[in-house]
Protein backbone atom coordinates (compact mmCIF):
# COMPACT_ATOMS: atom_id res chain seq x y z
CA UNK A 1 0.00 0.00 0.00
CA UNK A 2 1.13 3.40 -0.40
CA UNK A 3 1.63 5.78 2.51
CA UNK A 4 -0.70 8.40 3.30
CA UNK A 5 -1.18 11.92 1.88
CA UNK A 6 -2.70 14.94 2.27
CA UNK A 7 -4.72 16.03 -1.25
CA UNK A 8 -7.13 18.78 -2.40
CA UNK A 9 -10.13 17.09 -4.85
CA UNK A 10 -11.50 19.01 -6.98
CA UNK A 11 -14.88 17.66 -8.60
CA UNK A 12 -17.37 19.09 -10.96
CA UNK A 13 -21.16 18.46 -11.44
CA UNK A 14 -20.91 15.89 -14.20
CA UNK A 15 -24.19 17.71 -16.08
CA UNK A 16 -22.91 20.97 -15.49
CA UNK A 17 -19.39 21.22 -15.37
CA UNK A 18 -19.97 25.04 -14.32
CA UNK A 19 -21.91 25.11 -11.84
CA UNK A 20 -21.39 24.01 -8.27
CA UNK A 21 -17.63 22.54 -8.46
CA UNK A 22 -16.74 21.13 -5.51
CA UNK A 23 -13.55 21.51 -3.48
CA UNK A 24 -12.57 19.26 -0.19
CA UNK A 25 -9.04 18.44 1.53
CA UNK A 26 -8.93 14.60 2.55
CA UNK A 27 -6.39 12.14 3.58
CA UNK A 28 -5.88 9.53 1.04
CA UNK A 29 -4.53 5.96 0.79
CA UNK A 30 -4.08 4.52 -2.42
CA UNK A 31 -7.29 5.43 -3.84
CA UNK A 32 -9.17 5.70 -0.52
CA UNK A 33 -10.38 8.38 1.71
CA UNK A 34 -8.75 7.19 5.02
CA UNK A 35 -9.76 10.39 6.90
CA UNK A 36 -11.51 9.03 10.12
CA UNK A 37 -12.06 13.03 11.24
CA UNK A 38 -14.63 15.62 9.46
CA UNK A 39 -13.29 16.86 5.96
CA UNK A 40 -13.42 20.76 5.04
CA UNK A 41 -14.59 21.74 1.78
CA UNK A 42 -16.93 24.40 -0.51
CA UNK A 43 -18.85 24.79 -3.39
CA UNK A 44 -18.96 27.70 -5.81
CA UNK A 45 -21.78 28.87 -6.57
CA UNK A 46 -23.26 31.54 -8.55
CA UNK A 47 -19.87 32.68 -10.20
CA UNK A 48 -17.99 34.38 -6.98
CA UNK A 49 -20.15 32.95 -3.86
CA UNK A 50 -18.70 30.40 -1.91
CA UNK A 51 -20.44 28.21 0.05
CA UNK A 52 -18.21 26.27 2.71
CA UNK A 53 -19.30 22.95 4.36
CA UNK A 54 -18.29 20.19 6.29
CA UNK A 55 -17.98 16.83 5.17
CA UNK A 56 -19.14 14.73 8.40
CA UNK A 57 -17.88 11.00 9.10
CA UNK A 58 -21.31 9.51 7.77
CA UNK A 59 -21.50 11.21 4.54
CA UNK A 60 -23.26 14.45 5.21
CA UNK A 61 -22.29 17.59 3.95
CA UNK A 62 -23.16 20.10 6.86
CA UNK A 63 -23.52 23.86 5.94
CA UNK A 64 -24.62 24.44 9.26
CA UNK A 65 -27.66 26.67 10.69
CA UNK A 66 -29.55 22.67 10.37
CA UNK A 67 -29.19 22.43 6.54
CA UNK A 68 -27.37 19.23 4.85
CA UNK A 69 -26.50 17.54 1.75
CA UNK A 70 -25.93 13.90 2.05
CA UNK A 71 -22.86 12.52 -0.63
CA UNK A 72 -20.93 9.01 -1.00
CA UNK A 73 -17.34 10.39 -1.54
CA UNK A 74 -15.99 8.63 1.38
CA UNK A 75 -16.89 5.62 -0.64
CA UNK A 76 -15.70 6.40 -3.68
CA UNK A 77 -12.61 5.74 -5.30
CA UNK A 78 -10.63 8.76 -5.18
CA UNK A 79 -8.53 8.99 -8.55
CA UNK A 80 -9.27 11.51 -11.40
CA UNK A 81 -12.11 10.54 -13.78
CA UNK A 82 -13.94 8.85 -10.62
CA UNK A 83 -17.37 9.70 -9.81
CA UNK A 84 -19.71 10.08 -6.97
CA UNK A 85 -23.24 11.49 -6.01
CA UNK A 86 -24.52 14.41 -3.83
CA UNK A 87 -27.96 14.45 -2.61
CA UNK A 88 -29.23 17.46 -2.48
CA UNK A 89 -33.25 16.33 -0.81
CA UNK A 90 -34.69 13.32 -0.87
CA UNK A 91 -35.80 13.45 -4.36
CA UNK A 92 -32.82 15.34 -6.07
CA UNK A 93 -29.50 14.43 -6.94
CA UNK A 94 -26.31 14.90 -8.91
CA UNK A 95 -23.18 12.77 -9.91
CA UNK A 96 -20.32 14.43 -9.45
CA UNK A 97 -16.64 13.30 -11.81
CA UNK A 98 -13.12 14.08 -10.00
CA UNK A 99 -10.93 16.00 -12.33
CA UNK A 100 -8.35 17.27 -10.46
CA UNK A 101 -6.14 15.94 -6.54
CA UNK A 102 -3.33 18.19 -6.06
CA UNK A 103 -1.16 17.02 -2.99
CA UNK A 104 -1.48 19.72 -0.86
CA UNK A 105 1.96 21.22 0.35
CA UNK A 106 3.25 20.65 -2.79
CA UNK A 107 4.80 24.18 -3.68
CA UNK A 108 6.33 24.00 -0.31
CA UNK A 109 8.36 21.41 -0.38
CA UNK A 110 10.59 22.52 -3.48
Amino acid sequence: MSAARDVRIIALWRDDPKEAPMTIDARIDGARIVSAWDLFGAFALDGDSVRPFILRRDGRIDFGHGESWRSDLRDATIMVGSEFSVWFNESDSGRYRIVKLAVLGAKDNK
